[in-house]
C-alpha cells in the first residue's frame, strides 16, 4: 500500500489559496483539526468559502474562542455554510453586519449535501424546509403527492478532517462522535488532509476497524498539543 507524505501544519495550509473553497471537519470543535486550523490562522489565505456544520464558539464576554472560530475572527471567510452559528457571536456579528454571507443549511441536509457532492450525485431531495425560508429560490419536486426541495451538491478545493488514528498510507478511525462530518468530508474534496493523533506504521489498523479508507486521503498531518 503507498505510503502519503507526512507533512507539517505549515504545508498543509499553504495548500489552501486565495478564493477557495474549504471543508473543515467536527462539531462544536470536536473532531476538528486544530493543528491545521490555527497554521491556516497563522498563513491566513482571505476570500474563503467554509463549508461547516459550524463555526465553534466566540464569546464577546469572555473572550473564548475555539476551533474554527479563530478564521472566522481573523475575517479569513466571504461566505459561510453552516447548520448554526448560535455559539459563535462574530459570526453572527459579520453576517448582521454583511461583512460574511452566511447560508445556514438544516444539519441533516448539509450531511447529504456533501454526501451527494462525495457520491457524484446531482443532489438529494427532501422534505426539510419546504413552507419555510429555506425553501426560497429552490426547486420544489412533488413526488407521490409530496413535495420535496432539490438541495444541490457540495464539494470543495481542500478538506481539513481529523481522525483518532491513521496509518502511514492514510487509513483512518475516528474516536466515537467526533468521526460527525469528517466522514463524508473526506469524499467530497478535491484536496484531503487529514490531521491525526496518533500515526502508526501501514498494517497496525485492522482493516475492520478502518472508517475512511486511504484512497480519500492525500496528505497527514500529525496533531500538536495546543495552549488555546
Amino acid at each position: 500500500m503507498i505510503e502519503k507524505p507526512i507533512i507539517t501544519a505549515a504545508e498543509a495550509a499553504g495548500k489552501i489559496k486565495e478564493g477557495d473553497t474549504i471543508m473543515i471537519g467536527g462539531f462544536m470543535a470536536s473532531g476538528s483539526p486544530h493543528t491545521v486550523i490555527q497554521a491556516v490562522k497563522e498563513i491566513a489565505p482571505k476570500g474563503l468559502t467554509l463549508i461547516s456544520t459550524d463555526t465553534a464558539a466566540h464569546d464577546f464576554k469572555s473572550g473564548r474562542i475555539t476551533g474554527i472560530g479563530h478564521l472566522v475572527a481573523n475575517k479569513q471567510f466571504k461566505k459561510i455554510f453552516a447548520s448554526h452559528i448560535g455559539l459563535n457571536q462574530e459570526t453572527q456579528r459579520q453576517m448582521n453586519a454583511g461583512e460574511t454571507e452566511v447560508e445556514l443549511v438544516p444539519q441533516g441536509s448539509l450531511a447529504e449535501k456533501i454526501r451527494a457532492g462525495g457520491a457524484g450525485l446531482g443532489g438529494i431531495l427532501t422534505p426539510t424546509g419546504v413552507g419555510t425560508e429555506v425553501q426560497e429560490g429552490k426547486q420544489v419536486i412533488t413526488v407521490d403527492g409530496k413535495a420535496y426541495l432539490l438541495e444541490l451538491p457540495l464539494t470543495a478545493d481542500v478538506a481539513l478532517i481529523k481522525a483518532k488514528k491513521g496509518d502511514k498510507a492514510g487509513n483512518l478511525v475516528y474516536a466515537g462522535t467526533a468521526c460527525n462530518f469528517n466522514l463524508v468530508m473526506a469524499t467530497a474534496a478535491k484536496l484531503v488532509i487529514a490531521e491525526v493523533e496518533e500515526l502508526v506504521e501501514v498494517g497496525e489498523i485492522d482493516p475492520n476497524e478502518v472508517q475512511t479508507a486511504s484512497i480519500f486521503v492525500d496528505f497527514i498531518v500529525k496533531a500538536e498539543k495546543l495552549d488555546m
